[in-house]
């Protein structure tokens, strides 16, 4: 075996190692268990304590790279199943309406963010940016009245959290019906007219199961 054949399947089990401890984690995240031992987050895992310490420094560490893992992966979801819209209004009602839907569809993956929150309104992994930068960017084409895009990402991430909350809390609710009228909402806040959100949140959406993001939380 050649040196570089090697060199590719070392990096391929180091990959393999680093990715089973950000599931472990993240499923730890979800369950609020966030005081759990190392060692039963490699057991978890089912690597050796000595590989922990081969890629993370602390359990601290390991939970922020889990946590940013989660949006990173959540986030790269959205611009797939965005990516060819070009109405930057229509890309943000659009993503907001497919996050809402992750809530029940991922119920896991909605658990590492919501325990998570304050860290999600102003990370720059996940939602947050991708908000800012369409609200930006529909700002700019003429198509959002917005004085101060920060804050009106603030109050778009609040209400995907508190959305997110009520759909666990309320699982007999109709989590596609009230991430749409949120969204909807959330449009006229930014300036679009009544008829024109309404329209928007009426659009048919890409299908979720045939992108599944499950394994970045399981």
């Amino acid at each position: 075996m050649t040196a570089d054949a090697t060199g590719n399947r070392l990096a391929r089990r180091k990959a393999r190692t680093r990715a089973a401890l950000l599931r472990a984690a993240q499923a730890f995240i979800a369950a609020g268990k966030t005081t759990v031992p190392i060692l039963e987050i490699t057991q978890a895992a089912d690597v050796g304590m000595g590989s922990f310490y081969n890629h993370f420094e602390s359990k601290e560490q390991l939970f922020q790279a889990a946590v940013e893992d989660a949006l990173d992966r959540f986030g790269a979801l959205l611009d797939e199943l965005t990516a060819d819209l070009d109405d930057p209004a229509l890309v943000f009602a659009q993503s907001f309406r497919l996050s809402g839907r992750l809530h029940r569809l991922r119920p896991e993956l909605s658990r590492v963010l919501l325990n998570n929150g304050l860290r999600l309104a102003t990370s720059e992994h996940g939602l947050a940016p991708r908000a800012r930068r369409d609200i930006e960017a529909a700002v700019e084409a003429g198509r959002f009245t917005v004085r101060d895009p920060e804050l009106a990402m603030i109050t778009v991430a609040g209400a995907m959290l508190c959305l997110g909350q009520l759909l666990h809390d309320q699982p007999g609710r109709d989590a596609s019906a009230a991430t749409d009228q949120v969204a909807e909402d959330l449009l006229r806040m930014l300036g679009l007219d009544a008829d024109e959100a309404h329209e928007l949140c009426r659009r048919p959406l890409p299908d979720l199961a045939a992108d599944d993001p499950r394994d970045s939380a399981a």
